[in-house]
Parts: C-alpha cells; structure tokens; sequence
C-alpha cells in the first residue's frame, strides 16, 4: 500500500504510480480520503464511493460492482484506519485514467441544490408538481423552460401559488429560466419527448420507437452540457432512459464523466411489481425482499426475493411489470403520471437527498438501471450476496444494454 498527500487531501493507493508527496501513513481522524486506481475509462466511471473493501482489488468494472465476493486474501494488508474511513462511507475512488482527475479529490457538500426541467408536457408538468411538493428539504429553486413561453408562465403562476397555509418558504420557488441557463444548475432533468405512440398502438415497444426521435432531440442538450462545462447531474427521463443515457454520454465527448448521468424510469417498475405484490399473496415477498434490475422496458428484471429467489415467480412478477403501462392504456390514456412521480420526482428527491433509489448508472459500459443512492463520497451501488439464477438473469440485460453503449 502506498500514501499520497495533495494540496491538504490524503490518498492511497496498490501502485507506486504517482508523483504526489509520498507519506508513511495515512493520519489519524481523517474524515475524508481518496482511493486512487486505473481502469480503462471507456470502461469505467471517473469516480464513485468506495464503500466495501473488496473494492480495493477491482481490475475491471463489470456486473460484480452488485454482488458481495467473498473476502480476499489481501484484506489483512489493509490498515485499520483506512477500514474505519471505508466504513464511514468517506472514501471516493478516483480513476487516474480519466485527465484531470484531481478535480476529483473533493466530497459533496450537504445543501439544498438548484434543479433546472426541460419541457412541461404531460411527464415534464406532473415531474414538477412532484418536485416542488416533496423538494422542501433539497431544493432551493427549480427553473423551466420550454419551447412555449406561455407553459413557462402558467407553471410559475401555479406553482408559485402553492403553498402550505403558514409556512410559506417551505417548497421551492419556480421560475422561467432561457435557454442558454438551462445548465447554471447542480441538476439538469431532461423531461423532452417527441413521437409518443397514440393510444391504440399496444401491439408495439413504445420506448423503442421513442429511441431514435428523443436521441436527437438529447444530443443537443449533451452538448450544450459539455459547452458549459456542466459539473452537476444530468438527469434523463425521457424514454428509454438507458439508451439515452448512453447517448448523452456519447455526445458530451469525455466533457460528461459518466457518474454525472443518471436515468430515471426503473422506479416505476418497481412501484408496479409493489403494486401486483399487494393484491396477489404469491409475490407478496417482494415488499421487503424484492429488487428491480435494468431498463424501463421488455429486458426488465424483478427478483420476488434476494433471499428466497424463486425464478418462476420472478418471471411472471417480471411481466406483470413490464405489462402494467398497457393496462393503463386500454383505459383509454397514456401512462405518464406513475413514471412521472415514482421513477421521476421521487426518484430525483431521493438522490438529492442521498437516499436508496432506483435508477440507472453506469457500470462498465452500460447504463444499468439498479438501486443506489447519491452520497457525500459519490455513487454507490448496493451489493447484495446475489442468486446464480438473479445474477445470470441480469448478466442476458446487462449484456443487450452494453451493444447500444459506444466508447467516448
């Protein structure tokens, strides 16, 4: 093990490949430190939270990011200071693949944060009323914009004129922003939708064909991201989230690291396996067992169980999911307000509140929709001891997700 100090922040690291000031050890009551490691970064993440040990001896960033391995021999080498930070959760992993990985070495601060929405259509307007209902303790203002001027009034007016009866500063304000401000935000939400089949065509992958018209739509606002040197969060709800992820991440040029992408429409699916989990007894271990896994779409995974995995189960909680949005539509409306609040307004307040969520992040050149929270060290993903039969189930999404990601 090797210990590093820069500019007042200490590092370590397995290799002796750094011309930083060399330390003998990492001081005592540190309440932050860095981890610094090299991976392909076509491949891998910029940072994120390094909170498990076994991390410490990743080679390479793939789908064992979600599982717990068992213990390796090396363990013992690690001090018991560097445990205790691990622990703590203060430890951010930085890969020294990327350029200008010292912009790295910082921990995110605890405050409220400004949200900027593009488009107010049915998912954009109803994301809002979430927002601005559930933001009070992470919010401190939401812009919008959007192609009519006249939405843009009407949502501040309304928005602005809700309120709780005696404390008025509690929600956020709401205000019009232009164009070129979209990005002086901490998180930009990409709410824009163009050629979303009509009620009636059932017998079609709705996302699929959302794909090719909402990326060019995004790669504007990618570069845009990139121009401005954006440093927040890009957060995708557009349909499908996964594949527009990747194209974000594509169009930003390396300018976007790829922990800076976040796409949000696994939480409804998981609201709709709760959903089904509570009117049929079979599925009912879902409620404090289960877990979703991939995009919101066909490769979808729901697991009834992580502890009593039951594959049959799974599979026909799996289609239920996958099928609930055209149960919706046969009522004669389109399915927008559940992914709008559960993957959408929620989802976004949970990560700025670093709490558990479901989205999707990067994992080893794919988007992959799991839970994780945003916290003070960066992104972590839950591990969990994972089912063979889960795990291979997950390998298949994994894989369809990785043939649509593109090297940057």
């Amino acid at each position: 093990m090797f210990y590093y100090k820069y500019e007042e922040k200490y590092m370590f690291s397995l290799s002796d490949n750094y011309e930083f000031e060399r330390i003998n050890c990492i001081p005592d009551n540190l309440d932050e430190l860095y981890f610094l490691y090299k991976i392909d970064r076509n491949k891998s993440k910029r940072s994120y939270a390094l909170t498990c040990v076994q991390d410490l001896f990743t080679t390479e960033e793939n789908l064992d990011f979600l599982r717990i391995k068992e213990p390796c021999d090396n363990i013992d080498d690690i001090s018991d200071n560097i445990i205790k930070i691990i622990n703590l959760n203060r430890v951010k992993a930085v890969n020294t693949d990327y350029n200008n990985y010292e912009d790295c070495f910082f921990m995110e601060e605890k405050a409220k944060k400004k949200v900027n929405l593009l488009a107010l259509g049915d998912v954009g307007s109803t994301l809002l009323i979430g927002l601005k209902l559930l933001g009070g303790n992470s919010i401190d203002s939401i812009g919008i914009f959007d192609r009519s001027n006249d939405k843009i009034k009407r949502w501040e007016y309304e928005m602005n004129q809700t309120s709780f009866p005696f404390e008025f500063d509690t929600l956020p304000e709401v205000h019009g922003v232009e164009k070129n401000e979209l990005f002086d935000c901490d998180m930009f939400v990409f709410c824009a939708s163009k050629g979303v089949p009509p009620v009636g065509q059932e017998n079609i992958d709705v996302r699929m064909i959302q794909f090719e018209e909402n990326a060019k739509l995004i790669k504007e606002y990618a570069l845009m991201a990139a121009e401005k040197g954006f440093k927040g969060i890009f957060a995708v709800v557009s349909d499908p989230v996964d594949l527009l992820c990747a194209t974000v991440l594509k169009e930003s040029r390396g300018a976007l690291a790829p922990e800076q992408i976040k796409g949000y429409g696994l939480g409804v699916m998981n609201a709709r396996a709760t959903y089904y989990a509570k009117k049929h007894d079979k599925y009912s271990s879902y409620l404090t067992e289960g877990r979703a896994y991939g995009p919101h779409g066909n490769d979808l995974v729901i697991a009834n169980s992580i502890i009593n995995y039951d594959d049959c189960l799974s599979r026909e909680l799996t289609r239920l999911a996958v099928e609930a949005n055209l149960e919706v539509r046969k009522t004669g409306y389109k399915p927008f307000i559940a992914p709008a609040l559960s993957s959408g307004a929620i989802s976004i307040v949970y990560t700025l509140e670093g709490k558990w969520h479901y989205s999707s992040n990067y994992i080893g050149g794919a988007f992959m929709g799991v839970k994780n929270r945003n916290i003070e060290s960066g992104l972590e993903v839950e591990k969990i001891q994972m089912p063979e039969g889960l795990y291979d189930r997950i390998k298949n999404t994994y894989e369809t997700l990785k043939n649509f990601s593109i090297e940057f």
